[in-house]
């Protein structure tokens, strides 16, 4: 047996299903996120077994680009979890033979409550199917697994359906980076998103700054005093070039009238700057996406320096 070939072989079926799933798709996905855009309540996301399992990771991944959603098993909601479904929610009820007992046995409550149903299943025909107001189709014609019980590549296409439903609904309501960020405070992930250049800029005394005329030994000094790795240059108040490090090696190249430069004739007058208030991941953009990388970036308000900030620090910030 050729592990190797197999692995691939079970990547293509489920490749093929999903393919299937994805062409099935019709008016009914536009229909359910317009169910969920107009909802005064919740979603509450209902399932068992694998069903359940995968309906947790999409009633994660709802909540977390901001669609109010819980998930609620169904075994448990017959034994009183349906307290969590009120007549202004959307339940979403995952069963791909749409006849699971306990999906089954929860509908009628549902129905009393006055909650919308929508139903992933791959039977639309189903008990579940014909009783839901909408049906999101993931039926597929086999499964992956040799003897096409396990569920596979059923429960991939549910998993495909609910970032497909959810990726709409990020579109509709227009949902930022900075949106995601809230809901995601803790780890690198919410530091990446949430940093601002304020937040990591260097200020005030740690400036390296210089005036037009000031003497090249003296901007080595300052240079290597502050350890930016740049000095500013100001002409009242205003900045009006850098000085890179790089600069100085090049201006290195003219040995003999090296000593006899000033700020402006090595500086830099057309540089890229950023806001205080910008996202520190866009300075990180900014300074990456060009043809040739800067390591700091002047943080200016107006025409006058407030800041500098430097790849180390950002880098450091968001990874």
């Amino acid at each position: 047996m050729d592990i190797k070939k197999y692995a691939q072989e079970i990547f293509d079926i489920e490749i093929d299903e999903l393919k299937k799933v994805r062409n099935k798709i019709g008016k009914e996905i536009e229909k359910t996120a317009k169910l969920i855009m107009d909802c005064k309540g919740k979603v509450v996301v209902t399932g068992i077994g694998k069903s359940g399992i995968v309906g947790k990771k999409i009633a994660a991944t709802l909540a977390s680009t901001g669609t109010l959603t819980v998930f609620m098993n169904s075994a448990e909601g017959l034994h009183g979890d349906l307290g969590m479904v009120g007549k202004e929610d959307v339940v979403i009820a995952i069963s791909n033979s749409g006849n699971s007992d306990e999906v089954i046995s929860i509908i009628p409550s549902i129905k009393k409550i006055g909650a919308k149903l929508i139903a992933m299943t791959g039977n639309k025909n189903s008990k579940l199917g014909v009783q839901s107001d909408e049906v999101l189709d993931i039926g597929v014609e086999r499964e992956a697994c040799p003897m096409n019980i396990a569920p596979t590549c059923s429960t991939t296409a549910t998993i495909v359906m609910g970032d497909a439903l959810a990726s709409v609904l990020i579109k509709l309501r227009n949902f930022k980076p900075e949106n995601f960020a809230v809901y995601h405070p803790g780890g690198s992930l919410g530091r990446r998103l949430l940093m601002k250049v304020k937040d990591v800029m260097h200020s005030g005394t740690d400036l390296a700054i210089a005036e037009k005329n000031t003497n090249i030994d003296e901007i080595l000094v300052i240079m290597t005093k502050k350890k930016l790795g740049a000095v500013c240059v100001l002409e009242d108040e205003k900045m009006v070039g850098i000085i890179t490090e790089g600069d100085i090696r090049r201006a290195l190249g003219n040995k003999e009238e090296f000593f006899s430069y000033k700020a402006v004739d090595i500086m830099i007058s057309k540089f890229t700057s950023i806001e205080a208030g910008k996202m520190a991941v866009d300075a990180l953009e900014l300074m990456e996406n060009r043809k040739s990388q800067i390591s700091v970036l002047p943080v200016l308000e107006g025409e006058k320096l407030i800041g500098i900030v430097r790849i180390h620090d950002l880098l450091n910030s968001v990874n």
